[in-house]
């Protein structure tokens, strides 16, 4: 029990010696301490241990939004037509499995309160692809595919994401990779969408339905991303501090717009590439944004 407890928990000492093995020893105390703080495990733990211990999938989500007090104003927007709540989105009474898409501004509350959403309207028949440190949460990982494409897991990449999309479940992706970023003109936007949700919705013959979320992380997470990017920085410093965002947007309320359910078969249409149907797709995301 002791054993299944402590694997309930964020330990960051643990992640360094995982990630790179013995080196984690080199690391400086004050650096380690460090990481602890802006990582926040203390606060995540006492969720963990306490109100969030033994959650899984959609409770652990619930539970997460609850924690941190989030609200959601949930609308679709059909053909530029605003309703309140998704009723207007298709169940799986119609045997139909879509790839839901969505911009990614936030990197915490937007990813939990997705999956959130998209377990009750589809009775928890979801999975997300997600970066691979998320399976540190147990109440989550049965809920995922880890997506690490660096790692050794990344040899078994294409089949895992295969039979993510071979599923009975709903397959839940922000296509960026990574999260939102602000442009020299202020504006803050998704990187380029990565083409996978293109090619496997059409393999497989999954509708895609494309989600905007609202929101924004501090200044300060996007100006470390555009000093990684000025400085052509392989490490991903930005992603540090995505859980110290999450606090700062605790308490806050977030609209979700869920558009029309784009059929597969729009993707054959050779007249634009994977790539560019990709995009096609983000910019409707961010149309449904607009009233």
């Amino acid at each position: 029990m002791e054993n299944e407890e402590q694997d309930f928990r964020i330990d960051v000492d643990k992640v360094l010696k995982d990630k790179i093995g013995n080196k984690a020893k080199y690391i400086p105390g004050f650096i380690v301490n460090w990481l602890k703080r802006i990582l926040h495990q203390d606060e995540i733990n006492e969720f963990l241990t306490g109100r969030g211990k033994g959650l899984i999938g959609k409770d652990f989500l619930d539970g997460t939004l609850e924690h941190l007090k989030t609200g959601i104003i949930l609308q679709t927007n059909i053909d530029g037509v605003i309703t309140e709540g998704i009723d207007r989105l298709p169940g799986n009474e119609e045997g139909r499995y879509f790839t839901i898409v969505s911009n990614h501004p936030l990197g915490g509350q937007d990813g939990v309160a997705l999956g959130s959403i998209v377990c009750k309207k589809w009775d928890s028949k979801m999975i997300y692809l997600v970066n691979d440190i998320l399976m540190n949460f147990k109440g989550l990982a049965p809920l995922c595919v880890p997506i690490n494409k660096t790692g050794a897991q990344s040899r078994n990449l294409p089949e895992m994401v295969d039979q993510a999309f071979k599923s009975d479940r709903h397959v839940v992706m922000f296509p960026a990779g990574l999260c939102s970023r602000k442009g020299d003109d202020g504006v803050i936007r998704d990187l380029p969408w990565k083409k996978t949700f293109v090619t496997k919705s059409v393999e497989y013959k999954r509708d895609v339905i494309p989600v905007h979320f609202s929101g924004h992380n501090s200044d300060r997470f996007y100006n470390i991303a555009r000093f990684c990017k000025k400085h052509n920085l392989k490490i991903n410093l930005a992603m540090l501090f995505l859980a110290d965002e999450m606090f700062k947007n605790a308490g806050k309320t977030f609209t979700v717009t869920f558009g029309k359910p784009i059929p597969w078969q729009t993707f054959t249409d050779k007249s634009k590439s994977a790539s560019e149907w990709a995009a096609w797709v983000e910019d409707k995301v961010y149309e449904l944004n607009k009233a």
